[in-house]
């Protein structure tokens, strides 16, 4: 977990935007906050930052060591939650894929009890390793995020949401058009690499489509071999690579914006367990046809 400082030192602006709103009795902070970037602990770590100004009842200092402080730094306070598929979930919930229906409504009634606390709900997915990972529509879905727009609109006094996502056009636009979004720049160093997938890459761009089973039987044949996300990945790097070499007419760049955000989809498919054979063959008709 990053420290205060940490954090702190990695978006300065962007804490001392929350710490005036939080301070200054004259201003506050919006109560839905949605952060995109590609960078999901970043985001995670600065909502439970804004928790920790929100909570502390010590020095308000980055290092303050009150328990509400230590609490949040533990991950352990009990109204500084994360929503996710696999956290705070009713015990007779058996949606193991997705925020789910019965999840917003234990949220609502919770809520609906008083707290000495400031209350933070920090939305996010999580991947088999426990892994920060971003919402998307098929991991929050409408009828989920529906069943809270009341919430998210009228929240009880003293309760911030938070959403974590990469792209703000990937949670609906009903959850977006209520929050304040900040966009999170990765400190993270980039992976542009696409070696492992180049030779087929280069097949992509002469590719008719009485081959695309060709190309398909060979992407199936490097997700056998690697991990299906780091090929996925690496498809992306490709794409940018060429847009990025200047050398594409603006239709075509458009084309392979196209393409990513095709890719980006098959990504999130694996979120919810589709069998990689499945997305890589509906992955491949889609940018071929």
């Amino acid at each position: 977990m990053l420290s205060s400082n940490k954090i702190r030192e990695d978006y300065p602006k962007l804490i001392e935007y929350f710490e005036s709103g939080i301070n200054n009795p004259e201003k506050s902070i919006a109560h839905c906050i949605l952060l995109y970037g590609n960078d999901l602990n970043a985001q995670y770590q600065i909502a439970l930052e804004v928790a920790r100004m929100l909570n502390c009842k010590g020095s308000h200092t980055p290092d303050c060591d009150c328990l509400n402080c230590r609490w949040i730094r533990e991950n352990n306070h009990p109204e500084v939650k994360t929503i996710s598929k696999v956290d705070n979930k009713p015990a007779d919930d058996d949606a193991k894929t997705v925020i789910s229906i019965s999840q917003a409504r234990m949220i609502k009634n919770d809520l609906m009890v008083s707290s000495d606390y400031h209350r933070v709900l920090i939305f996010c997915d999580k991947d088999k390793d426990g892994n920060i990972c971003p919402l998307n529509e098929i991991n929050f879905p409408e009828a989920a995020a529906n069943a809270l727009l009341k919430t998210f609109e009228e929240p009880p006094s003293g309760t911030t949401f938070f959403f974590l996502t990469k792209d703000k056009t990937d949670v609906i636009t009903t959850v977006l058009s209520r929050a304040q979004s900040f966009f999170v720049p990765s400190k993270l160093p980039e992976d542009r690499d696409f070696s492992i997938v180049k030779d087929l890459m280069d097949f992509f761009m002469e590719i008719e489509r009485s081959q695309v089973l060709d190309f398909n039987e060979k992407l199936l044949e490097l997700a056998q071999e690697n991990e299906p996300l780091l090929i996925l990945t690496q498809m992306q790097n490709y794409l940018a690579a060429v847009i990025s070499g200047g050398n594409l007419p603006r239709a075509k760049q458009y084309q392979f914006i196209k393409y990513m955000k095709l890719i980006e989809n098959a990504k999130k498919q694996f979120d919810v367990n589709m069998n990689p054979q499945t997305v890589f063959e509906n992955l491949s008709f889609n940018l071929v046809l």
